[in-house]
């Protein structure tokens, strides 16, 4: 469902990305790991065809990004840190407007259903989104791509600042997600939330994916020790 060869995006004379080679599968969630600047954000941004590459090429369900950004569309659903959402809809009302730009015409009761699923509270459905926490938040973008029949979700640090709780919960989601047969690609910090959700762990630097593990194949010690030897992060003693 995703794919990218040799993706590469230079910036005048700073180098992005360089030479990405990465399949994320129906089903599959595929974490990458890597400080500020690693090249996390610009490989989604490649994506969902907001910035063009400097070489190479991307794909979305077969879909070469740069020709055909607007059918690959169809298929993405994008969560960012700070999901952007009307706070002074109620989150039926956002579900609502958001699934009509994509096309889909749902009932009140369909619009219920998909809230429920993305485990937002029965409470909250007409509650303002001014009101609502970052975790909530989350949820209703969860619920927009459920309603939207989304077949690829790519995400930019969906948990940072979630507490313990909606970061397990959020992760939770995403199994559901997976086992819909959604492909998930996530740039994130949270090396522990990484291993519990991922099928497959890519850890960036430089531009470069570095390293490549089989999420359940390699223990969450042994994670943090290759992230922080491939950042080249020095032991500080006390």
């Amino acid at each position: 469902m995703i794919t990218t060869n040799n993706l590469t995006k230079i910036y005048k004379d700073q180098t992005a990305l360089d030479h990405l080679n990465l399949q994320v599968n129906a089903g599959e969630i595929y974490c990458l790991l890597g400080a500020n600047g690693a090249g996390k954000t610009t490989t989604i941004n490649l994506l969902l065809g907001f910035i063009e590459p400097t070489s190479g090429s991307a794909f979305i369900n077969d879909l070469d990004v740069s020709q055909k950004a607007k059918e690959t569309k169809k298929f993405l659903a994008y969560i960012p840190e700070n999901l952007m959402l009307y706070p002074s809809l109620t989150a039926v009302e956002n579900l609502d407007y958001f699934s009509g730009i994509a096309g889909k015409k749902l009932s009140k009761k369909n619009i219920f259903n998909f809230l429920k699923e993305a485990g937002l509270q029965e409470d909250a459905f007409e509650k303002r989104i001014a009101t609502f926490s970052k975790g909530m938040r989350q949820k209703v973008g969860i619920a927009i791509a459920l309603a939207k029949d989304a077949k690829v979700l790519l995400l930019d640090e969906p948990t940072s600042g979630l507490d313990p709780k909606a970061s397990n919960e959020f992760g939770q989601l995403l199994h559901k997600l997976s086992q819909k047969g959604v492909a998930t690609l996530m740039a994130t910090h949270d090396l522990f939330r990484a291993k519990e959700v991922a099928t497959r762990i890519g850890i960036m630097k430089d531009g470069q994916l570095k390293e490549e593990f089989i999420a359940k194949d390699i223990s969450l010690l042994n994670l943090e020790q290759n992230y922080l030897n491939t950042m080249e992060y020095k032991e500080v003693t006390l």
